[in-house]
C-alpha cells in the first residue's frame, strides 16, 4: 500500500500521535506524515476533525478516522497482520480498561506534577506513583503487556516510558522509582529497545524545551495539553 493512500497529521511530540504511528509501523503499513501546529491550527485539520480540533487524525482513503484509542482499533480492524488486540473478549476488554484508565489518571497526575509546586505538586506525585503501583502489579512477570511482543496495551502506555521523565526532569519529580517499580522499569527498556519505537521517538532535548515553555504556561498549557 502506497503512502498517499494512508496520512497521519500529528504534532512531533504528541504521545497521541505516536500510537498511531508505532501501530501503522509495526504492521508495515506506509504512511504519509504531515505535522500540524496544534498553536495555530491548519485548515486542513480544522476540516478532518471539525468537533475537537485535535491531533492525532489518521486518513485512510480520504476518509479522516480520530481520537488515537478509536485510530488503534481502525487500524488493528483494517490490517489483519501483527494484530495488536489480544483475541480473546476478556483480555480485550482488561486491555481497553487499562488503556483508559492510565491515561485519564496518570495523565492528569503527572503533568500536574511537572508544573505545580509545593502542596498541589506533592499531591500529585502520591497520585501518580499510585497508579504506578497498579501498573506494576500489571507487568509483573512479563516482557510486554502483550506478552512476547508490543501490543495494544503497550502502545497505548508506551508514553510513560518516554514521557515520565521528562516531566520527571523538569518538574524535578520522582515518579518511576526503579527500585520501587522494576517490571516497569524493565518493560520500559524492553519497549524502548524495539526498533520501531527507537526510530519515532522525539528528540529529548526538544522534548525537555518544550515542557519547560509549557510548566511556565501553566494552567492554560495544561488545557490544551491533556489530550491532544
Amino acid at each position: 500500500m502506497g503512502s498517499e493512500d494512508v496520512k497521519v497529521v500529528s504534532f512531533w511530540v504528541s504521545p497521541f500521535g505516536k500510537r498511531v504511528e508505532w501501530a501503522l509501523k509495526l504492521k508495515g503499513i506506509e504512511y504519509e506524515y504531515i505535522e500540524e501546529d496544534i498553536f495555530n491550527k491548519s485548515n486542513l485539520l480544522l476540516r478532518l476533525n471539525p468537533v475537537h480540533k485535535k491531533v492525532p487524525v489518521l486518513v485512510h482513503h480520504h476518509k479522516p478516522i480520530v481520537e488515537s484509542f478509536i485510530i488503534l482499533e481502525y487500524i488493528d480492524e483494517t490490517w489483519k497482520q501483527y494484530p495488536l488486540l489480544p483475541h480473546h473478549p476478556h483480555q480485550r476488554a482488561l486491555a481497553r480498561f487499562w488503556a483508559t484508565s492510565v491515561e485519564q489518571k496518570l495523565g492528569k497526575a503527572g503533568w500536574v506534577a511537572m508544573a505545580t509546586s509545593g502542596d498541589e505538586q506533592e499531591r500529585a506525585v502520591k497520585e501518580a506513583t499510585e497508579i504506578m503501583e497498579k501498573i506494576e502489579d500489571e507487568i509483573k512477570g512479563k516482557e510486554f503487556f502483550g506478552g512476547k511482543n508490543v501490543g495494544y496495551l503497550d502502545i497505548a502506555l508506551g508514553w510513560i516510558a518516554h514521557l515520565i521523565p521528562v516531566w520527571e526532569e523538569v518538574g524535578s519529580i520522582q515518579i518511576l522509582d526503579p527500585s520501587k517499580f522494576p517490571a516497569i522499569t524493565s518493560w520500559m527498556t524492553n519497549f524502548l529497545s524495539h526498533p520501531v519505537i527507537q526510530d519515532t521517538l522525539p528528540p529529548r532535548d526538544k522534548m525537555l524545551v518544550y515542557y519547560h515553555n509549557r510548566k511556565n504556561n501553566w494552567p492554560s498549557a495544561f488545557r490544551n495539553s491533556v489530550k491532544d
